[in-house]
């Protein structure tokens, strides 16, 4: 073992308070974005559109468990609804990667699937990752509406969403830990507008 002196209880500590710092500042500043978005994904989806889902690492990651929790359930049993990462199908994003370049792997899926009135949520804790920004471009040429969770800090993709959601945090893993609130939030203010209590 390398260092052996460590605390390890300290330092799970301080991981934790650092994570709650970030969370509580989330919910002091985060809200009316949360719920402008959550709104935006409430009418695509009662108009019978989708939700798309990108992110790199571990916001691919977040990608898929939102889209999990939109197309199962999030806090009571109802019909299913149309959420679709674009981070699972191997096949597709190595040949779009082999073809056009990683950074056009999501966008040229939006252009394959997305159609106007579709939401596409783009997740990047940097807000600067070229293959997202590149999907949100796509995105809004095809009038699909688009939320952008991003970190504080400049974000090139803020320009192409609808909605941009700046995370609080001092590293990626504070974000990404934002991130998964959000969505979680997100997920739930839509399930209660179109399935009540």
């Amino acid at each position: 073992m390398a260092n052996t002196n460590m605390d390890a209880a300290a330092v799970a500590e301080r991981i934790l308070l650092a994570s709650a710092d970030a969370l509580r500042e989330a919910a002091e500043t985060l809200p009316p974005h949360v719920a402008s978005a959550a709104e935006l994904v409430t009418a695509a989806l009662s108009g019978g559109s989708k939700v798309l889902l990108c992110g790199n690492g571990g916001s691919a990651a977040d990608a898929q468990h939102i889209a999990a929790e939109l197309a199962g359930r999030l806090k009571r049993d109802r019909k299913g609804l149309p959420a679709l990462a674009l981070t699972v199908n191997a096949s597709v994003l190595t040949a779009l990667a082999n073809d056009y370049g990683y950074d056009m792997v999501f966008a040229r899926q939006v252009e394959a699937i997305g159609v106007a009135g579709d939401v596409l949520v783009a997740i990047s804790t940097s807000g600067a990752s070229p293959n997202i920004v590149n999907a949100l471009k796509e995105a809004k040429s095809r009038d699909l509406v688009t939320i952008g969770l991003m970190g504080p800090g400049d974000a090139p993709m803020e320009e192409h969403c609808d909605v941009a959601i700046r995370a609080p945090g001092s590293d990626a893993q504070r974000i990404q830990e934002v991130h998964i609130a959000v969505g979680h939030a997100i997920c739930e203010v839509a399930e209660l507008n179109l399935f009540g209590e």
